[in-house]
């Protein structure tokens, strides 16, 4: 295969715009110099035909490097330094020409200059990734630029794929087992009472298609007649926690966003206690279902939720979302709901009774207005807790819970 069409094809490919304009001009006065006879075009033309040529030098040749994008940690906390380590290795024979390299990071892009390398010498850069926002960044892929200084021309090559850095909420550790009101992880007993389970009640009559295994024979052969055990219902220890995410509900003091945050660190220290404590977890972000099967994955889903761009709607309250929950997981035994300072004391008390009296209800009114104080009114097993910070969660948590 004749590799000058193959050539011919790169060059054009590197053109830049402002190439293009260069390239439009030198054949305009190429053309119309010599039918004018104006000299001075023509030398124009000629001069502006040389840059192209010379540009074009820049980008002719191949790029043998190995380039090997890491990160210290893929997880890191919000306001934590994500380090990163960007390694390019020349592996031909034959040393390079210098060329630029470039990273995306997030929405930005950070550019190297990579100086010329011999033959099998590496170049390695550090770099550090800001982390002041709750996200996931997405880093990369890095890609070598070569160029002419005017910017001309140019060609890029992708060497690597793309990093995703998960940048947790703030969370800070709870009282084991929830602050106590998930006390055993076996269950605890209910009011109900059924045919089947481990806590014995008490004793009725037989009655015709019940489980003959249940039958007390001792008790039936005192009365004579034949008499079966009943059981009150036992319930795991089921913990589903849910984020509201409507923006009426968080506008407060410095607006919805910091609010908003504090609210995901809320819910995120209550997944993660929970999930170490070894319970049933179900997290919800609104009406969606996260996938928190461990502590870490927990916090990478959080990592994305955002507030509902829409305005407030009656339809979308603290109340249908507590049914949305209700609905979800009808087997809980405990239920968090996190929202903002917004939504009043007498709303967060009428969502706690949408659920039955065997449900422990946490209501987490998040309020980072300055001069905001710490708040727990229980309700028989409802809390309805008025947070000002991230680092009051554990002793408003164990007052919730001594309260129920």
């Amino acid at each position: 295969m004749n590799p000058t069409p193959s050539r011919f094809r790169v060059v054009l490919s590197a053109v830049q715009p402002p190439g293009w304009v260069v390239l439009g001009v030198a054949m305009a006065a190429g053309i119309v110099g010599p039918v004018l006879g104006w000299l001075e075009l023509t030398v124009a033309a000629i001069a502006l035909g040389v840059i192209l040529l010379g540009a074009a030098g820049f980008t002719i040749g191949r790029q043998t490097y190995e380039v090997t994008l890491r990160m210290q940690r893929r997880q890191v906390v919000v306001g934590e330094r994500a380090l990163g380590d960007l390694v390019v290795t020349n592996t031909s024979s034959r040393r390079l020409a210098p060329a630029r390299i470039e990273l995306p990071v997030g929405r930005r892009v950070a550019s190297f200059a990579l100086p010329s390398l011999g033959a099998q010498a590496a170049h390695d850069e550090v770099f550090a990734v800001p982390t002041s926002r709750r996200s996931v960044i997405r880093i990369g892929p890095a890609r070598t630029v070569r160029g002419d200084p005017f910017g001309l021309m140019g060609r890029q090559v992708r060497w690597t794929e793309v990093l995703e850095l998960y940048v947790h909420p703030r969370t800070v550790p709870l009282p084991g087992q929830t602050g106590g009101f998930i006390r055993d992880l076996e269950g605890f007993n209910t009011e109900v009472v059924t045919n089947s389970d481990l806590s014995f009640h008490t004793l009725r009559e037989y009655v015709p298609g019940d489980d003959r295994r249940h039958i007390h024979w001792r008790s039936s052969a005192r009365q004579g007649e034949l008499m079966v055990r009943q059981y009150t219902e036992t319930r795991r220890s089921d913990l589903a926690i849910a984020l509201d995410l409507d923006r009426g509900h968080y506008d407060l003091g410095d607006g919805p966003d910091a609010d908003f945050e504090l609210a995901v660190s809320v819910a995120g220290s209550l997944a993660v206690q929970a999930l170490r404590d070894e319970n049933a977890v179900s997290v919800f972000s609104g009406t969606t279902a996260l996938r928190a099967t461990n502590p870490r994955r927990a916090l990478d889903e959080l990592c994305l939720v955002e507030l509902d761009p829409r305005p407030s709607t009656p339809g979308r309250g603290l109340v249908s979302l507590a049914r949305h929950v209700d609905h979800a997981v009808p087997n809980a035994s405990m239920v968090c709901l996190v929202t903002g300072a917004a939504e009043p004391v007498d709303v967060a008390r009428r969502t706690a009774a949408t659920f039955g009296p065997q449900v422990r209800v946490l209501v987490v009114r998040v309020c980072g207005v300055e001069g905001t104080e710490l708040s727990v009114q229980s309700i028989g097993s409802a809390s309805v807790i008025t947070l000002p910070g991230l680092d009051d969660l554990p002793r408003a948590v164990r007052r919730a819970a001594g309260a129920s």
